[in-house]
């Protein structure tokens, strides 16, 4: 989300989204696995754009595949997703849902490798610059990080939200890892060479009125 995107919204409070940057580095330097976060208990769409929606999905969850759902589109967070419908017409739930756990394993993966041009597309500015920080200490200790991603289990919206042409989707996500941070000696540091079992919430955000339609990741949080 660019500098210009940011000025353009108003009353919505851009300090949430600067703590919520702040969370997700102190994640990655004290855990450096993305999946795990300490003491950070900030819901991932500000209070603002809450709305009244709950801990759950609303309704029943139609399933697009036994691993991915979307709500029922009469439930009231299917509402809220047809509201950014009505605004976006290339966004479409079911696809979204497909290329936010693209857009996941890409970031975990980048992330670890300290691919720096993959990671930018894909997160905010203030996301991105938490991210480049934490590669860069990482580099700057001789540390090399090992994630893989086994599989994810499942991919499922939780919530949503549109204010003004700021959309806000909150996918969570459960997946298998491995993920360990090694020392110039090849010795681990943090992390484990072993399977955990991880769920995130990630929330991705859109200005609507913009050209790029990319969907990019705003906070982070463990599920």
């Amino acid at each position: 989300m660019s500098a210009t995107i940011l000025q353009d919204w108003g009353d919505f409070p851009i300090a949430v989204i600067i703590f919520a940057g702040i969370a997700i580095f102190l994640v990655l330097r004290l855990r450096s696995i993305l999946g795990r976060r300490v003491g950070f208990e900030k819901p991932a769409i500000p209070r603002d754009m809450r709305g009244g929606m709950g801990p759950v999905i609303d309704g029943k969850a139609t399933t697009i595949t036994p691993s991915r759902t979307v709500p029922d589109p009469q439930s009231a967070l299917g509402e809220r997703l047809m509201s950014i419908v009505k605004r976006d017409a290339v966004f479409d739930p079911p696809k979204f849902l497909i290329q936010a756990e693209a857009n996941f394993r890409a970031i975990v993966t980048a992330f670890a490798a300290g691919d720096r041009t993959a990671l930018k597309p894909l997160l905010t500015d203030q996301v991105y610059e938490t991210f480049d920080s934490a590669i860069t200490a990482r580099e700057a200790a001789h540390e090399t990080q090992k994630t893989e991603i086994k599989s994810v289990h499942s991919a499922t919206i939780e919530d949503a939200q549109l204010i003004g042409d700021h959309a806000a989707v909150i996918v969570r996500l459960a997946s298998d890892q491995i993920s360990v941070t090694l020392n110039e000696a090849g010795e681990p540091v943090s992390g484990a060479d072993a399977l955990s079992e991880l769920v995130d919430l990630w929330t991705f955000e859109r200005n609507l009125k913009a050209k790029d339609n990319t969907w990019r990741l705003a906070a982070a949080r463990n599920g």
